[in-house]
């Protein structure tokens, strides 16, 4: 009989910034290196033979949990990748929602009616899947292994595995960022023991650094950005931001004019909830500086204001930028903010402090795999 520990890749960038990561490589979050933390402690002193992933970077990432401490090989296996969801690849939840609400909710409660374009079907998934496990099973009898794959492609598995049909598997739960289950197989017969166990996260020293504020769950809809449209928005935009300069305190006298003219040499975003603009994010002339990032004072608190970090992300990587500044008075009430989601301490200009957040890939875990 072959043990099989089958696990969810830690939280991830596209998690994280409600954006549609499906065969897209991401980076891990702090917050999932903290799981992967708490997936190695589970784990310590369990035995495993060999360890299996999906080629993407974010099962790489996390699967350094088990091989790195054991000293074993990562074997990286295609067919354990989360489904590829076509057009919907790198956009944000909430443009997905706004533009077909009916496939976003097929596709988490209804798998037979999902169908866009260029995507695979979830039946597909489950064969490659499948495939992989039997094949690992095969290739390791009476042995335990760990497999590292995705939430979407577990969740299929898992089902299947439990006697549910397609058009049932929609009912099942999805699990948690490095949800464990465990499987058994013996001969061509896989045996779900458990699924989904997440109690490495419920610890008092995982629990001690998580934080108070909001995470958005599984498919909940976010924001959708679209760039600054100045001649229609020029009110609305420095109203925003000038309501966010006075509530730093500023002395300062708050330049419109120079607000407006900035815009010529930068890319401005703004995010909408549905059809509102509660947001916006800017990006200065020099790779990945954020000149501007702030949420409406009543659309704050409710997840939104990471969400523009992800977008500077998206803005800064194509460009070869592996890192994002921002800099702030000293005392800035945002600070907090940004220290949060990774931001660190990196030095002062103009009497003005400087954060860097590193979104680099670590070549050790992109495989080959950009």
């Amino acid at each position: 009989m072959t043990s099989i520990y089958l696990i969810r890749h830690a939280e991830a960038e596209g998690n994280l910034y409600r954006i549609a990561q499906g065969q897209q490589n991401s980076i891990l979050t702090d917050r999932g290196w903290r799981q992967v933390r708490a997936l190695e402690k589970r784990f310590a002193d369990v035995h495993i033979d060999a360890v299996y992933s999906s080629d993407l970077y974010r099962t790489c990432a996390t699967a350094s949990a088990i091989y790195k401490p054991r000293g074993l090989a990562l074997r990286r296996m295609r067919e354990l990748r989360e489904i590829n969801v076509g057009d919907w690849e790198q956009r944000t939840w909430g443009d997905i929602y706004r533009r077909d609400p009916e496939q976003m909710a097929y596709f988490s409660r209804e798998f037979t009616k999902w169908h866009i374009q260029g995507a695979e079907t979830p039946q597909q998934v489950l064969e490659r899947v499948l495939g992989a496990v039997r094949e690992i099973a095969a290739e390791n009898e009476g042995r335990t292994v760990a497999v590292f794959s995705h939430g979407y492609a577990i969740r299929l598995l898992l089902a299947y595995l439990q006697g549910y049909t397609m058009e049932e598997a929609g009912q099942t739960p999805h699990g948690d960022n490095t949800a464990v289950s465990l499987l058994e197989a013996e001969g061509d017969t896989l045996r779900v023991v458990f699924r989904d166990d997440n109690s490495h996260l419920q610890t008092p020293e995982y629990l001690a650094g998580e934080k108070v504020r909001k995470r958005a769950i599984a498919l909940e809809p976010g924001l959708w950005f679209q760039p600054l449209r100045v001649e229609e928005q020029a009110d609305w935009f420095a109203d925003t931001v000038s309501a966010a300069w006075r509530e730093t305190g500023n002395i300062q006298p708050f330049d419109r004019e120079k607000l407006l003219a900035d815009t010529a040499n930068r890319t401005t975003l703004v995010g909408y909830l549905d059809e509102e603009a509660v947001g916006l994010v800017q990006m200065g002339p020099e790779t990945g500086w954020i000149s501007l990032a702030c949420i409406r004072e009543d659309c704050r608190k409710r997840g939104f204001g990471v969400q523009l970090i992800g977008q500077a992300v998206q803005l800064t990587r194509p460009r070869g930028g592996e890192k994002l500044y921002v800099t702030l008075p000293p005392d800035h009430p945002a600070r907090d903010f940004f220290a949060d989601y990774g931001f660190r301490d990196s030095g002062t200009a103009h009497d003005r402090m400087i954060l860097e957040k590193n979104i680099a890939f670590d070549p050790e875990f992109l495989g080959g795999i950009g």
